[in-house]
């Protein structure tokens, strides 16, 4: 049975994506969260984890520690988890890989927080170019797949695993996308595996003000309270 390493689910965006690939593998496995802590590579994770960050798989002596990684193991064991048409397939893939890889000033500008709802508007012009891209991602997806189902590609797949915590995101600080995308968010919020971990994540009481919006943003909120 696989074990799988993840953060506190309220905050950690990268345990989301590899909790939702081993959901969708249908495999069993055991689920141990561990406290984020601070910034960078955490050393108290270096006993199940080589990088220091989680999420992080263990199939017996075989460790996995980065998300794509474990997405690609478990689809190398587990059928289903792309799209069975191999051109479909590509695309997935390359969406995925362009959020792993991408979007720095969404994920630190909007920092995944599940509890949480906010208007800290006006956003940056790098921040709404990152949600406009994202927007242009889901549309094309769905303009191109829409027939075979209502995710990315058609049916549940990595690539919805992937975008999982944006979901989260944009539902935290408002961001309402335009066209199928707007359909899409609401379709992927409500998919159980996402409906699963947030009733999880609302009832963890632990707080890491480093994530917390109302942390981050404390100034510009006391402004606009102020201006009402």
């Amino acid at each position: 049975m696989y074990t799988l390493y993840i953060g506190n689910k309220n905050y950690s965006s990268w345990s989301l994506r590899g909790w939702l690939a081993a959901k969708l593998s249908g495999a069993p496995f055991n689920e141990v969260v561990v406290q984020l802590q601070g910034v960078g590579p955490n050393p108290t994770h270096l006993a199940y984890s080589p990088s220091g960050y989680v999420p992080a798989l263990h199939d017996g002596e075989t460790v996995v520690w980065d998300t794509l990684a474990i997405a690609e193991y478990l689809a190398e064991r587990h059928p289903g988890m792309w799209p069975d048409d191999a051109a479909t397939r590509a695309f997935a893939r390359s969406i995925s890989a362009e959020m792993h890889s991408g979007f720095p000033i969404l994920r630190n500008d909007m920092t995944m927080c599940i509890r949480e709802r906010v208007d800290v508007a006006p956003w940056s012009e790098a921040l709404i170019s990152n949600i406009e891209r994202v927007e242009v991602i889901w549309n094309e997806a769905r303009r191109r797949y829409a027939p075979k189902g209502d995710f990315l590609c058609g049916p549940f797949s990595l690539a919805d695993c992937f975008y999982a915590p944006v979901a989260f995101r944009f539902q935290t600080y408002g961001v309402e996308p335009k066209g199928a995308a707007s359909a899409y968010l609401e379709t992927l919020l409500a998919h159980p595996f996402l409906r699963e971990w947030e009733k999880a994540a609302l009832a963890e009481t632990t707080i890491i003000e480093l994530d917390e919006p109302r942390v981050i943003y404390r100034d510009k909120l006391a402004a606009a309270a102020r201006s009402i």
